[in-house]
């Protein structure tokens, strides 16, 4: 329903040496009677880290489906007066960092579609990896399809198929397509009357299920359903496809569970206050934080965060150590993607955009800095330089992730194998090239011993390279590359 006149986000100097983004946030919720659109709203303010390109919702009234989406963030989207616009007792809303298929208006989500049923509203977090053969498939079904739409995205592609399906309703079709669809994909959809959701069979990405006094939510992580007054019911699982209607919530498997839960998760993707597998995740960081202070001890007299992903990881490495904690380091919250270029002089000054340095903590100590993950070290030999600026006497960098060497699949858009600072230098190397006086991750074993989870049950690739599900040997849509020789040797 909107569209600004250059259908593009600028991004800043600091999308330059930017972490790792989760592809999307996906939110849903049934309850008549309720402003679903603001519900929905608050739903995706609540998970607007996993994605700040652009944001959507679609509503229905039990006889249409109205969508409103455009790029921005969550809050520069959406006024008052235009969630006024969109009644309904069903919504569905996404905030979309694009991984597959460009970062422009067409491809933002929801995306809608008719069927010879009524209409279909679909958004999704993760990624398909046979998106090719899909978007063939859907040609064959649709020959003008594949000339005619602009949207790039894998979404769309699912949405095309579920519609195209020669099936009683939505439902029946959504059965039929959701076993043809290989790779990550949490997704939230709806008709006129009833909300979807469904998990692929191996879990990547989060969805949860909730429940208001008057309905029903979904959302990609447990800290939204407390933002709008849902109480936590249980994950949807590996594999599960629910329906939610006057009737209540119907659930059937469509796929044995096969767990493979993206590692990375509980590093750095999801908020602190989020739930996966009944574990939280500020616990979990905390405890990854004291295996890396038993794996990677030093002596020092502070130990301070990359603010905010760093912190329970630095407060588990206070405690693991005995060496105390302190804010160092101080975050600008409002510095993220922005519609104002800076200037050159701006430009310059880089970092300091995000995170300045607290000179009275840091002078004449030994420094310990836990950050969650080092992509290209850019942030990180920044961090180290303003430091050693502000006075500190020794810098001691710790990571609670592993090294990061493979780009993944499955919804995270990494740095290319190429860029990934680990993928080509040894942990010495890395230290002298960030300028640190030591630098030490924590192991797999540490990581994944923290998070409780079986191992088998756990997507760790992009530190093993061994990927669970199949990628073909060029993934050429959007951004995605996959060499013939990795997939060979990594299988």
């Amino acid at each position: 329903m909107s569209r600004r006149p250059d259908g593009l986000l600028n991004h800043n100097m600091l999308d330059a040496d930017k972490g790792p983004q989760d592809a999307c946030g996906v939110f849903g919720v049934w309850a008549p009677g309720e402003e679903v659109a603001k519900l929905a709203f608050y739903g995706l303010y609540a998970l607007q880290h996993r994605g700040q390109e652009s944001a959507g919702i679609a509503t229905s009234d039990g006889k249409r489906i109205l969508v409103y989406k455009d790029m921005g963030l969550v809050s520069q989207v959406f006024t008052e007066s235009d969630l006024a616009t969109l009644p309904g007792n069903l919504a569905i809303g996404h905030c979309r960092y694009s991984t597959t298929g460009s970062s422009t208006w067409v491809n933002a989500q929801p995306t809608l579609r008719p069927t010879k049923y009524g209409t279909l509203a679909l958004a999704h977090n993760g990624n398909l990896t046979n998106t090719g053969e899909l978007a063939e498939l859907v040609q064959k079904l649709e020959p003008t399809t594949g000339r005619d739409r602009g949207a790039t995205t894998d979404t769309e592609i699912m949405t095309a198929l579920i519609s195209l399906q020669n099936e009683k309703n939505v439902e029946a079709s959504a059965i039929s397509v959701l076993p043809q669809l290989e790779g990550a994909f949490s997704l939230v959809f709806m008709d006129e009357r009833t909300l979807y959701a469904a998990r692929d069979r191996h879990g990547v990405r989060p969805l949860v299920l909730g429940k208001l006094e008057t309905g029903w939510v979904v959302a990609s992580e447990s800290a939204a359903l407390d933002i709008v007054g849902a109480a936590f019911v249980r994950e949807i699982e590996p594999g599960e496809f629910i329906a939610i209607d006057e009737n209540g919530v119907r659930s059937q498997r469509w796929a044995v569970a096969e767990p493979k839960g993206c590692l990375f998760e509980y590093v750095y993707l999801a908020r602190p206050d989020t739930l996966i597998a009944g574990q939280g995740i500020h616990v979990t960081r905390v405890a990854i934080g004291e295996r890396l202070a038993k794996e990677a001890p030093v002596e020092a007299d502070l130990v301070i965060p990359v603010p905010e992903s760093g912190t329970p990881a630095a407060i588990g490495y206070a405690k693991g150590s005995g060496i105390p904690f302190g804010i160092g380091l101080v975050k600008n919250s409002y510095v993220g993607r922005t519609f104002i270029q800076p200037s050159q002089t701006i430009r310059q000054l880089g970092i300091r955009l995000k995170l300045n340095p607290l000179r009275e903590i840091i002078e004449g100590k030994r420094i310990v800095v836990v950050d969650d993950s080092i992509v290209r070290g850019n942030t990180q030999r920044a961090i180290v330089r303003m430091l050693r600026e502000a006075g500190a006497r020794e810098i001691h960098v710790r990571i609670s992730s592993p090294p990061v060497k493979w780009p993944c699949y499955y919804g995270i858009d990494f740095a290319t194998r190429a860029e990934l600072i680990a993928s080509g230098l040894e942990i010495e190397e890395i230290r002298r090239s960030i300028g640190a006086d030591s630098l030490g991750y924590v192991s797999l074993e540490g990581l994944i011993e923290a998070t409780q989870i079986e191992e088998k049950k756990l997507c760790s690739a992009c530190f093993t390279g061994s990927y669970p599900i199949r990628i073909p040997a060029d993934m050429s849509e959007g951004k995605m590359r996959l060499e013939i020789s990795e997939v060979h040797s990594h299988e």
